[in-house]
C-alpha cells in the first residue's frame, strides 16, 4: 500500500491545501494529513479546530486520515512506516525551500518527496494571507473549504 504524509500547520486549511490532498488521493492509497505541533509558534486556530476543519472537509474521502505529530516530519514518517512526503508548490520560492527540505529528509531516511504544482486558480492562496483577511474582517470564504468557519 502506497501511503503519503502531507505535513503542515494548516492554520487554516486553504483551497490550495484541499486541491493537493484531493489530487494526492488519486496517486496514493492513503494520504495522511499530518498537523505539526510547534509549541514555539502562535496559531490563529487551535489544534482541535484545525483537525476538525480537515476531517470535515474530507469526511467523504476514506483515503484521507488526519493526525497530529511533534518533531521532525521524517522521524514521524519512519515511526508510522510512510515512505512518501507529499508537498504542494505554488511558486519558485516554494520549490527552492522545499527542495532543501527534501534533500535533507532523504539524507536522514529513505523518504521520497513528491511535489504537486498547485492549481492556477489556488496558487496565490497562503494560510498567512487567509489569516490576514480574517483578522481584517475580509471575506475569507473564497479562500478556504466550507468546513473552515470563524466564530465571531
Amino acid at each position: 500500500m502506497k501511503r503519503a504524509i502531507f505535513p503542515g500547520s494548516f492554520d487554516p486549511l486553504t483551497l490550495g491545501h484541499y486541491d493537493i490532498i484531493e489530487r494526492g488521493v488519486t496517486l496514493f492509497d492513503e494520504v495522511i494529513v499530518a498537523i505539526g505541533v510547534n509549541a514555539a509558534k502562535k496559531y490563529m486556530f487551535s489544534l482541535e479546530e484545525r483537525k476538525k476543519f480537515i476531517e470535515d472537509a474530507f469526511k467523504h474521502e476514506p483515503k484521507v486520515k488526519v493526525v497530529t505529530y511533534e518533531g521532525l516530519t521524517v522521524n514521524y514518517c519512519k515511526e508510522i512506516g510512510v515512505e512518501f512526503i507529499l508537498r504542494g508548490l505554488r511558486n519558485p520560492a516554494d520549490f527552492e525551500f522545499e527542495k532543501a527540505i527534501a534533500h535533507t529528509n532523504r539524507d536522514l531516511a529513505p523518504i521520497e518527496t513528491v511535489f504537486l504544482l498547485t492549481a492556477a486558480k489556488t496558487s496565490y492562496i497562503a494560510s498567512s494571507i487567509v489569516r490576514d483577511v480574517i483578522r481584517n474582517d475580509g471575506n475569507y470564504t473564497k479562500l478556504v473549504p466550507k468546513s473552515v468557519r470563524v466564530k465571531k
